[in-house]
């Protein structure tokens, strides 16, 4: 696998572990070969950062949610976690139009500056990180991050 190296620096610097890294980056590989099965993908590399992602960002929060059920050993405590961050329906009819406008700005990005905004927005990865798992300089990776900051800000309508 080409990109194992940089995959791998991605799925860390979402997930926090490289050993959970490790696994996530196989489970990718082996969905992202039965989903390419006798086809050829003009952006397999992308594709790949994705799937990636969204297995990273799915361990996380489960890791996450399994770590405050599991560590509590109140079953009243650990039965109310998942009841206490419950959003409202307010809350997400405000905030739906908003995530969409977000989601579809994200959507219309390259794929590299896709890439290096969620991995220093939603996965905390320092620039130096993403330069590295991008094999770009630095600051690159800190003009990819801030195009697509500005472009988010563009498409929401803000100054």
């Amino acid at each position: 696998m080409t990109h194992r190296r940089a995959l791998l620096n991605y799925a860390s610097s979402i997930i926090g572990s490289r050993s959970h890294a490790e696994d996530v980056v196989q489970e990718a590989w082996l969905r992202f070969h039965e989903a390419s099965k006798g086809r050829l993908l003009e952006d397999s590399k992308s594709y790949l950062f994705r799937i990636v992602r969204n297995l990273a960002f799915d361990g996380r929060r489960r890791m996450k949610r399994e770590s405050q059920i599991i560590t509590d050993d109140d079953f009243d405590t650990a039965a109310n976690a998942c009841t206490d961050r419950v959003v409202s329906p307010e809350t997400v009819a405000l905030y739906k139009d908003e995530y969409a406008l977000v989601m579809n700005a994200l959507a219309q990005l390259p794929d590299r500056t896709r890439i290096a905004f969620e991995m220093h927005r939603f996965g905390g990865a320092k620039l130096r990180e993403i330069a590295a798992a991008l094999d770009i300089s630095l600051p690159l990776a800190h003009r990819l991050v801030t195009d697509a900051v500005q472009h988010c800000k563009e498409q929401l309508g803000w100054p």
